[in-house]
């Protein structure tokens, strides 16, 4: 099935914590936080990854970003909505356990574009092209 290896966790509950702004994510052998800014910096969407090797838009502006739905894609994925107006990343099974199992050096990675780029969790400097709807309520 796409989006799940054969041998790809699955979650056996899944719990929202709206005031700390996590994502639970709880296995048979652990658990997991993941704040929903990382959640969100890490949208598999093409929006955000792009279509191949070297088109990523660093997400700026996510601090304080929340996950306002979540739901069921079949039995392989998650799609979550945040309150930016983003909805479009499909978080697979794969996806969830490899952003969960990495958090800490993805983090980092991330912190580290960012000050590279003289960026900021807090102001969104993303450059979205004029078609785009993430982040646009109508």
């Amino acid at each position: 099935m796409a989006g799940m290896e054969k041998d790809t966790p699955i979650p056996t509950e899944i719990r929202l914590h709206q005031t700390s702004r996590q994502l639970e994510l709880i296995y048979d052998t652990a658990s997991y936080r993941l704040s929903f800014e990382y959640l969100r910096v890490y949208t598999p969407s093409a929006e955000a990854r792009g279509h191949g090797p070297g088109q990523e838009v660093l997400q700026t502006g996510k601090r304080e970003v929340d996950l306002l739905q979540i739901e069921p894609v079949g039995t392989y994925a998650l799609r979550l909505v945040f309150s930016d107006g983003h909805d479009s990343g499909l978080y697979t099974w794969d996806l969830l356990h490899n952003l969960a199992v990495h958090a800490d050096a993805l983090w980092a990675t991330y912190l580290e574009q960012l000050a590279a780029q003289g960026l900021s969790r807090d102001i969104d400097n993303s450059v979205r092209s004029a078609g785009s709807a993430c982040g646009q309520r109508h």
